[in-house]
């Protein structure tokens, strides 16, 4: 089996992310989400903030359909499957379930933040904030 390529989204955009960390030598490639960045209406600090993360990074930066880059990035490197840590993003769902279509999805498990229970607007860190944070400094399941 051929080394995957990983993917690198918005919830995990740390040099210690478990795909990273598991594929050090494999190609890593963030897409800006056309999509998401209009519908969210992602504000420009909100864009600096990640690209200074990206920057951090041995990743390749693309913009477009997410969908549409792994694959392309996949096919470009010769990988059969993709590696990343998992998100509670409804988008990432959409494209989680296309891409296993065409390519083998590895979720790699990192440490949980905060075993979060109901619904948690993700659109804004504050707003996640005012919900995690009752459960923020409680010890996870996985004891971390």
């Amino acid at each position: 089996m051929s080394q995957p390529i990983v993917w690198i989204h918005g919830d995990d955009l740390s040099p210690q992310n478990p795909a990273l960390l598991r594929y050090p030598q494999a190609p890593a490639i963030w897409v800006w989400d056309d999509h998401l960045l209009q519908e969210w209406q992602i504000s420009l600090k909100r864009i600096v903030f990640i690209y200074e993360c990206l920057l951090e990074l041995p990743v390749t930066i693309r913009r477009g359909d997410p969908v549409q880059e792994l694959q392309r990035f996949a096919q470009a490197h010769g990988a059969d499957r993709l590696a990343t840590t998992d998100s509670p993003s409804p988008r990432f769902n959409q494209i989680a379930d296309a891409i296993e279509a065409e390519l083998e999805l590895e979720i790699c498990d990192g440490p949980e933040f905060a075993a979060i229970e109901g619904y948690v607007d993700l659109k804004r860190f504050s707003r996640y904030w005012k919900t995690a944070q009752q459960w923020a400094f409680e010890p996870t399941s996985r004891g971390h």
